[in-house]
């Protein structure tokens, strides 16, 4: 007996995060009072497979190094998540979704090396629309696929807008360095993962550091993060947590979303 709006999302990677984007959307305009969100990523298929490795996407070590030395792509992963927003009433709230962005990559020298300017514009974008600053981020979800270029490309875009004025020690992790990259399901995943860290105060590890990768290690020089190697603290101890999750499609759509 469903009849609001109603659409499958494609745009690859960051998928299920633009779903959320647009059932926020249709929930402010009133378009419903409840909206579903589903992201479901299932390997049916060898020929995809093949196609990602031939262009040299996936890791030859079937891991995702995120942040790591090692990084050479990432591993597919299955996945599949859902949740029904509505609109707050100020009661019973477990957590709320106070601003969300997406945005096109623009030109980029290839799918594994992002648009850093773009990535810089998303997340102030989606902390504008939330009324939050940068420096109240206490912990983020990174896209963090695990590529020698891609990810110093990401850490510097965090570093920029969320990290450089921060008096505290955010914490930064990606899934996919636990479960894989489960492709048009990644996003939602790593939202999900958000909500355990900032409900919980404990961020997942990136079981996979080993080593920085040492532009990475440029990329935070000058400012101070978490990079969990075990489990430990979602930021610092505050009254209300927030937290941030990015998801970059190599369609070109890229997406960050706020979580408090």
């Amino acid at each position: 007996g469903l009849q609001g709006p109603c659409m499958l999302i494609d745009t690859s990677c960051s998928s299920g995060l633009t779903a959320t984007s647009v059932a926020c959307s249709a929930l402010s305009l009133d378009e419903c009072p409840l909206a579903v969100v589903l992201a479901v990523n299932v390997m049916m298929a060898g020929s995809v497979h093949f196609s990602f490795a031939i262009a040299g996407m996936l890791s030859e070590l079937g891991r995702c190094h995120t942040w790591d030395a090692r990084a050479d792509g990432y591993a597919r992963a299955e996945n599949c998540g859902g949740a029904v927003l509505e609109r707050s009433d100020g009661k019973h709230v477990v957590a709320c979704i106070p601003g969300t962005a997406v945005r096109c990559d623009g030109r980029s020298a290839s799918l594994t090396a992002p648009n850093g300017q773009a990535q810089r514009k998303v997340v102030a974008a989606a902390l504008s629309v939330a009324g939050v600053q940068g420096s109240e981020v206490q912990t983020l979800q990174a896209h963090g696929t695990g590529t020698a270029l891609g990810d110093p490309i990401e850490m510097g875009s965090i570093a920029d807008t969320v990290l450089k004025h921060h008096k505290g020690v955010p914490s930064v992790s990606s899934v996919k360095a636990n479960a894989g990259h489960a492709e048009p399901g990644a996003g939602f995943g790593g939202l999900l993962c958000l909500l355990v860290a900032c409900t919980s105060g404990q961020a997942a590890p990136n079981v996979q550091l080993r080593r920085m990768n040492t532009l990475v290690s440029l990329s935070l020089r000058e400012v101070r993060c978490g990079v969990l190697a075990q489990l430990g603290r979602a930021g610092e101890e505050a009254e209300k947590a927030i937290g941030g999750v990015s998801s970059f499609g190599y369609s070109g759509t890229i997406a960050h979303a706020v979580l408090e």
